[in-house]
């Protein structure tokens, strides 16, 4: 599912960003981009992990430092040989002698040193401002699921129209078993005497091997068990994976053993159908 999130926090003067990025993937992916500690990163995984379960999630993190307090360190050796260094210069040259001035610009005669950030003020502020991120890309993701709830439910509605048809089909299909059999043996054997018994047993065999009650029945018990995840408030789109998968091979048997084009044509219709479906699951939560 697809979303984008925002999070600004500060803590103790350091401000941080997190922006969270979310595109379709069958699993969790997380690609974080941020020069933070290896705790840290663990941390905002965990936190992530916590609250979605299927996408590719992109984290970019921004820390802003206020301006840190500056100590001034004078090397008293390295100012000595400086000074000694420029006075033998200036006797050679026959020049006047160097001033402080110059003596402090020599490198390594001044330093200054930067106090150090307690680095708790700038994690801190990264987690709330993940917490921030997090709540925002949810609540995108959650009027995706919304959306994603009424396509899934109108294309279980347009799969259980189809199973009705199928159903409807399949009632006559002995009786226009025995008839094609009936029609073939008159081609074969005119108008010769056939047993009824013998008869009544192939029509029976044929119909046993077309019949598809099973395939329905099992067909509309995924079809139900769908509608019912699809309604759900949890995570569904693995469960709603493996329905798809079972409807299909559901309508593939049903379409095997067909002996009429109807149910044929049904059967191509609810595929495609399906199809549509299948697409959509794969950005279910």
């Amino acid at each position: 599912m697809t979303g984008f999130g925002r999070g600004v926090a500060e803590h103790a003067g350091v401000r941080a960003t997190v922006d969270l990025r979310s595109v379709n993937h069958r699993f969790l992916d997380l690609k974080l981009r941020a020069q933070i500690a290896p705790s840290l990163e663990d941390q905002l995984a965990t936190k992530i992990r916590g609250s979605v379960e299927r996408g590719s999630i992109s984290v970019a993190v921004n820390i802003v430092r206020p301006p840190t307090a500056s100590s001034v360190r004078i090397d008293e050796g390295a100012a000595q040989r400086a000074h000694e260094a420029l006075r033998s210069l200036a006797t050679t040259l026959g020049v006047a002698p160097p001033d402080l001035a110059l003596v402090l610009a020599q490198p390594g005669v001044v330093a200054t040193t930067d106090s150090a950030e307690e680095p708790e003020a700038a994690d801190a502020a990264i987690l709330g401002a993940l917490d921030q991120a997090l709540a925002q890309l949810q609540a995108m993701r959650a009027a995706e699921g919304r959306a994603l709830e009424r396509e899934l439910l109108a294309r279980l509605d347009e799969l259980a129209k189809l199973r009705g048809a199928i159903e409807g089909q399949a009632a006559g299909v002995a009786e226009q078993l025995q008839q094609k059999l009936r029609e073939r043996l008159a081609r074969l054997i005119g108008d010769a005497a056939v047993d009824p018994a013998r008869l009544a047993q192939e029509v029976a065999l044929l119909a046993e091997r077309a019949d598809i009650t099973e395939e329905l029945v099992r067909l509309d018990s995924h079809l139900e068990q769908a509608r019912t995840i699809a309604k759900g408030a949890t995570a569904s789109g693995r469960k709603l994976d493996f329905l798809v998968q079972e409807i299909g091979r559901e309508l593939n048997t049903i379409g095997s053993k067909s002996q009429r084009t109807e149910i044929s044509a049904a059967i191509v219709e609810a595929k495609s159908v399906l199809e549509k479906m299948r697409e959509q699951v794969q950005n279910v939560e």
